[in-house]
């Protein structure tokens, strides 16, 4: 508790210019007390304007106040010196190079905590006080500390620019708005400010949408990018799977062989062991006969020839000469040819078939999925509604955003930086289209162009025409005749007349196709291409009374 009435009488004998203990303290005559160094310097500063102020109150005091050595108050800021306390507390936030700084700190200066609009001065807390204080400086306009001050003052007749010029488009202080802006439209600076903070709100509410609308695409996207990612997944599974079975397949197959081979194989070889046994075996009896004969041939007595030769058993018949089939050596050389041939076969079917698998980025992802019927197109279907943001002023767009007509009166539409300004009276849909996208168009009237277009096509000039730069693309119905426009190229696309058209997007695979939609669908035009950023329907409109409807499909 002493300390801090100690901390309070430093406080109360400090100088509020350099918040150190006051040194030859004087007084001002509104009864303020600095150091008299401190206050003669400030007053230096003023000389030039004969008006000189108290720096804290500011009070002025005309002609500069003679000021004497308060000589009590300097006695009792030396006592207070004995105590051994430091003249400036340690903790004061000083201005450093980046800061503002406190204009009416004269040696160190502190950092600035708020800056008046009409003293034009920045303040740390200690000299700020009186703002808060006196009744007078209440009324002033404290901002955020601005090292820019000084631009709201005139630099013809040195006052605060608090009016503004429409017809220059410049702040000025008000002898300048009787002077040499006379007779121009001017108004107050808060006024301006009024109407371009409405301006700026209008902006930042165009941008936060284009945001969403981003961060939607962004979703989308990513969307995509999962499905690509999750199909190209499964179809490396089942491939994988398919050959797997093949593999199994062939190794079964194998293996049949090979089983039926060596079955063979061994049925073949039993058979000719047998044959063999039994013809070594038929060879070893006649052997033993030829002996018997061969030994009764050298009889030399005739009469013992005669009575053995009668009794001697007949020879039996050859046994290989009828059951003996010696084949040549090609036992299995069929299977190999038939194998060989399966080969052959499969290696045909693999090759063919490989190239309908290499072909299915073409023939699958572009082609194929686009439907034949209108049944397989409303699946796809997206609901269009028209951004008025983006309308010519002679459009006139339903309630419900989907139906746009040509008058022949301009409309009380707002500016707007995404507004098509020049004179081809087309809009855009709100919306972004990716992925598989249907929408249909009825129209009536003299002509329309059914187009789609990127986000950032340009709004004014003669590059903005649908069709005709290379950032749209459009179908012309006009007299019983279609054009197709693409970067200023004119193709002439003949089929049935219709006052309905339909519009199929596939943006992944880049295919834009328009048809003829009565009773039945008939396609007039196909672009095959590569899109490159996300699309908006549109369309154009001409002759007055002319409507284009996007249709509400089922």
């Amino acid at each position: 508790m002493a300390q801090k009435g100690v901390q309070l009488d430093r406080e109360t004998f400090s100088c509020s210019i350099c918040l150190d203990l006051l040194k030859d303290p004087v007084a001002t005559p509104c009864g303020h007390s600095y150091c008299m160094k401190c206050i003669e310097g400030f007053w230096d500063g003023e000389d030039e304007k004969e008006i000189h102020s108290c720096p804290q109150c500011r009070q002025s005091f005309t002609p500069r106040p003679v000021l004497l050595k308060n000589t009590m108050l300097a006695a009792l800021v030396e006592e207070l010196k004995k105590t051994g306390l430091q003249a400036a507390p340690a903790d004061l936030c000083y201005a450093e190079a980046e800061d503002v700084a406190c204009d009416v700190c004269t040696r160190r200066k502190r950092r600035a905590c708020k800056s008046c609009l009409q003293c034009l001065a920045s303040y740390c807390d200690k000299h700020l006080q009186p703002h808060y204080d006196v009744a007078p400086l209440k009324k002033h306009k404290l901002v955020e500390p601005s090292k820019k001050l000084q631009e709201n003052i005139c630099s013809s007749h040195d006052e605060v620019m608090k009016m503004f010029c429409r017809t220059d488009q410049q702040c000025i202080c008000y002898l300048c708005s009787v002077d040499k802006h006379k007779g121009h439209d001017t108004v107050s600076a808060a006024a301006e400010r009024t109407e371009r903070q409405r301006e700026l709100e209008g902006s930042r509410e165009n941008i936060q949408q284009r945001i969403q609308d981003g961060e939607k695409e962004v979703k989308l996207l990513q969307q995509e990018v999962e499905a690509v990612n999750g199909s190209a997944d499964k179809a490396v599974e089942d491939s994988e799977k398919t050959f797997t079975e093949l593999i199994r397949l062939m190794e079964k197959r194998s293996s049949d062989v090979k089983q039926q081979v060596r079955s063979q194989q061994k049925r073949e070889v039993s058979r000719v062991r047998e044959l063999q046994k039994k013809l070594e075996q038929e060879m070893a009896e006649l052997k033993r006969r030829d002996a018997e004969l061969k030994l009764l041939s050298h009889t030399e007595d005739h009469n013992q020839f005669l009575l053995s030769y009668p009794s001697l058993p007949a020879v039996s018949e050859a046994t290989h000469s009828s059951s003996t089939n010696i084949r040549p050596l090609s036992y299995f050389e069929d299977v190999t040819a038939a194998l060989s041939a399966v080969r052959d076969k499969l290696q045909d079917v693999l090759r063919e078939e490989w190239t309908n698998v290499s072909s299915t980025e073409v023939d699958v992802l572009l082609l194929a999925a686009e439907p034949t019927t209108r049944a397989g197109f409303l699946r796809y279907s997206q609901e269009i509604t028209l951004d008025p943001n983006t309308a010519y002023t002679q459009l006139l767009l339903s309630e419900g955003g989907r139906k746009a007509t040509f008058m022949e009166q301009p409309q009380s539409y707002s500016s707007h930086p995404d507004r098509f300004t020049y004179c081809y009276p087309q809009v855009l849909s709100r919306k972004s289209l990716t992925g598989h996208c249907y929408w249909e168009v009825e129209w009536r009237g003299e002509e329309v162009h059914v187009a789609v277009s990127y986000k950032n096509i340009s709004r004014a000039g003669g590059e903005c025409f649908f069709g005709f730069n290379d950032q749209s693309w459009s179908l012309e119905c006009y007299q019983n005749s279609y054009t197709f426009h693409y970067n200023s190229i004119d193709t002439p696309v003949s089929g049935p007349w219709s006052s309905r058209v339909g519009v199929y997007l596939d943006h992944r695979a880049g295919i834009l196709s328009f048809y003829s939609v009565s009773e039945t669908m008939t396609l007039l035009h196909r672009v095959q291409t590569s899109f490159t950023r996300p699309l908006h329907a549109g369309v154009c409109l001409y002759g007055y009374g002319t409507t284009a409807e996007f249709c509400k499909l089922k």
